[in-house]
């Protein structure tokens, strides 16, 4: 018994010490900030809209400040205060007909693609960051009898889809 209590302890031990000379050599990964640490402030004021589609240009801004607030480090301030500036334009929507009945031809799942340009400024130094042409996203709805979703869905589907994206790009180059 005591044979096998001393060989128990002896594996114990070199497991800790295995543990513990892997975890100081360390796996070759390096801790970096996923977005650039020299800013703290950013506004992102509503989006010019071209397209012919009213409203979406503020659910945008809201979208864009809910995840700039929850998934970085900065916080959204007035233009005039801020360090940067996320500015863009809605430059289309379109809808596209993906499936329709086949009595009549209705048109059963419409997709909605919201396209955008947008630029992220560093104000004191007057840099570009980020510069983005065409940037897309997609939403889906069903305005059939049966479901009837409204465009809203659609529409509302894309836009976070949109500010969740454009905030990713924010992340620092590697």
């Amino acid at each position: 018994m005591d044979l096998f209590v001393s060989r128990l302890r002896r594996t114990v031990l070199m497991l800790a010490l295995a543990a513990t000379a892997g975890g100081l050599i360390g796996c070759g990964y390096a801790s970096k900030e996923l977005f650039p640490t020299e800013y703290r402030t950013v506004s992102a004021p509503i989006f010019e809209n071209r397209t012919f589609y009213r409203g979406v240009e503020f659910e945008l801004a809201e979208a864009l400040t809910k995840q700039i607030e929850s998934r970085t480090p900065y916080k959204v301030v007035a233009p005039g205060v801020s360090q940067t500036i996320l500015e863009g334009t809605i430059t289309r929507i379109q809808q596209t007909q993906i499936s329709r009945r086949r009595p009549g031809g209705v048109p059963q799942e419409v997709e909605l693609t919201v396209t955008v340009d947008f630029r992220w400024k560093d104000l004191i130094a007057g840099k570009l960051i980020r510069d983005r042409r065409g940037f897309q996203a997609v939403g889906r709805y069903i305005p059939t009898s049966g479901i009837g979703e409204p465009f809203e869905v659609a529409q509302h589907q894309a836009v976070q889809r949109l500010a969740r994206d454009i905030v990713s790009t924010m992340q620092a180059d590697w």
